[in-house]
């Protein structure tokens, strides 16, 4: 056993009783000292490689807007370049109302928040229900009406909102609605959006990363979060990343219970003032980036893109580069220690091109590193002794383009797969706390900008960053 997998073992051997309470399972059959990888930020002991660490705040941050930025070039109205040209339009009265805020919000943060919550349209709605969020910054009339002062006339705004979907006297009637509900008047609902967030300082340690988490779960439900954290008004990564199924775990399941992407929303208004900070400085990388983030259901090209990206052409080179080290074969025994199985079907298409199934069974190092980081600890936190089961690991550019021909899902363009970064696991799951295990690494490998991930039909398909090499060490010895 090597020396890595040794450290983790005690961390484990800490963690099953909790891990048993957390999930509401029981961890049946097996020896404790058979477990072999932690859950991610589970022990302070420093043994798990991606528990939150102070030190590591600004890094983690960084990573997080980066590894939630997908959503805004794949979601954003028109994609995400459109949206900045959108949103660039109100940037001096963003500077003005950020200037007469008096240090509460800074002007890259509020046009983030306009970029994120509106995509730069003042007449933005949640829904054709006005009581809903509306506007540029998209205001509930409660909110509006009861904690910002605004005015809030719901029943007229509503009246003159279907006169404007009929065509007449348009800008009459968007004036009108501007003073009868204040929240589509773009000056209102930002200095209404700097009102918020002075309130939400003044109740949450005057913490400005607070403030803007709150703004969309609300500050009555991040005050009970940071209560059941029990540290104060802790720096919203630490409570971000410092919480989870067996660590803080009050604080991680009333975190989660939010929905709505309420926990990662601080993350996506810093990958909006991202976006917003490349438009002003480098519209051509902006333009490139949003190519990369769009070319895929996932952020997988951002990863990894092909021009800057090793591929493997065909069986030849694949067995050059499991022969120097490049690609890593899969080890059945292996894997099985980390709560994995190799799927029969992995490499089926190989005897067509008159190879071994077993080519096509290997990775790149970091690669695998995850997949057993993932294998672990989604066992010792799901509590079943099933495996999850691994269909697809690496191909070359002749085996992706016969499979192509043969499943219309697979692309026929770029395929991560043929770069040995991406692994595919069947979404055949023994019990319902393996399924929400999973789901957990998933998500929060993506906020640390680790892996990339997609669903699809039968299998989660999973990209692993080159980072991965650094923050995993579990595999460098056997």
């Amino acid at each position: 056993m090597s020396p890595s997998l040794a450290r983790l073992r005690l961390l484990v051997l800490l963690l099953v009783a909790a891990l048993a309470i957390a999930l509401g399972v029981i961890v049946l059959g097996g020896s404790g000292s058979d477990r072999l990888a932690p859950g991610i930020g589970a022990s302070g002991d420093g043994n798990d490689p991606l528990a939150y660490r102070e030190e590591d705040r600004e890094e983690l941050e960084r990573q997080a807007a980066a590894g939630l930025s997908h959503v805004l070039f794949a979601k954003s109205p028109g994609g995400a370049v459109a949206t900045a040209e959108r949103v660039a339009r109100w940037r001096t009265l963003i500077e003005r109302t950020a200037e007469g805020s008096e240090g509460v919000v800074d002007a890259d943060t509020l046009e983030a928040i306009v970029f994120l919550e509106s995509a730069g349209r003042e007449d933005a709605r949640a829904s054709n229900d006005l009581d809903g969020a509306v506007g540029l910054t998209q205001i509930l009339a409660q909110t509006g009406r009861d904690l910002l002062g605004m005015r809030v006339d719901v029943r007229a705004a509503e009246r003159l909102t279907r006169g404007i979907a009929r065509g007449t006297k348009v800008e009459a009637r968007t004036r009108e609605r501007r003073r009868v509900d204040e929240r589509f008047d773009p000056q209102k609902a930002l200095q209404g959006t700097v009102r918020y967030l002075r309130f939400a300082r003044g109740e949450l340690g005057d913490r400005q990363d607070l403030a803007i988490a709150s703004y969309h779960m609300g500050v009555g439900n991040l005050q009970r979060v940071l209560q059941r954290y029990g540290e104060g008004e802790v720096p919203y990564a630490q409570l971000f990343f410092d919480t989870t199924p067996v660590r803080n775990t009050e604080a991680y399941e009333l975190l989660a219970s939010l929905g709505d992407d309420s926990s990662t929303y601080l993350w996506r208004v810093r990958a909006a003032a991202g976006i917003m900070r490349l438009w002003r400085t480098n519209p051509a990388d902006l333009s490139r980036l949003a190519a990369l983030q769009t070319a895929k259901n996932s952020a997988e090209e951002v990863l990894h893109p092909r021009a800057s990206t090793r591929v493997y052409e065909d069986p030849f080179a694949l067995g050059r580069a499991r022969a120097d080290g490049t690609l890593v074969v899969l080890d059945p025994e292996q894997l099985a220690r980390f709560g994995l199985r190799i799927d029969p079907g992995m490499g089926e298409l190989a005897p067509r091109l008159k190879q071994s199934a077993r080519l096509y069974r290997a990775l790149r190092p970091e690669a695998l590193a995850m997949l057993a980081y993932i294998g672990a600890g989604v066992r010792d936190l799901g509590g079943s002794k099933v495996p999850l089961r691994v269909s697809s690991s690496i191909r070359d550019v002749t085996y992706q383009r016969l499979l192509g021909q043969r499943n219309g899902e697979a692309t026929r363009r770029y395929s991560l797969h043929t770069t040995g970064f991406s692994f595919d696991i069947v979404r055949d799951y023994a019990t319902r706390g393996q399924a929400r295990a999973f789901q957990f690494f998933l998500d929060r490998l993506t906020a640390m900008n680790l892996i990339a991930w997609v669903r699809e039909p039968g299998a989660i398909h999973v990209t692993v960053s080159s980072r991965a090499r650094e923050l995993i060490p579990i595999l460098d010895e056997e």
